[in-house]
């Protein structure tokens, strides 16, 4: 298991933060998807095999863009 954090542009509201959530969690892997619109940022609690690329295109697929990804 493993925890990643980044960055999110583009949020603007509670609305923004849940289609990222819902996006991120389509993740085959993804046991838990937090998205903090205040802070705008995102944790996620993956397997290790859910690659940093596959949240960053669901990001991206959500309309927002991930950004400085650990």
């Amino acid at each position: 298991m493993k925890k990643i954090k980044f960055s999110i542009e583009g949020m603007h509201c509670a609305s923004c933060a849940s289609n990222i959530e819902r996006s991120i969690k389509k993740i085959a892997g993804v046991k838990e998807a937090k998205i903090i619109l205040m802070l705008k940022k995102g944790i996620v609690e993956t397997e290790d095999s859910v690659s940093l690329e596959s949240i960053k295109k669901a990001v991206e697929t959500a309309g927002y863009k991930a950004i400085k990804m650990e």
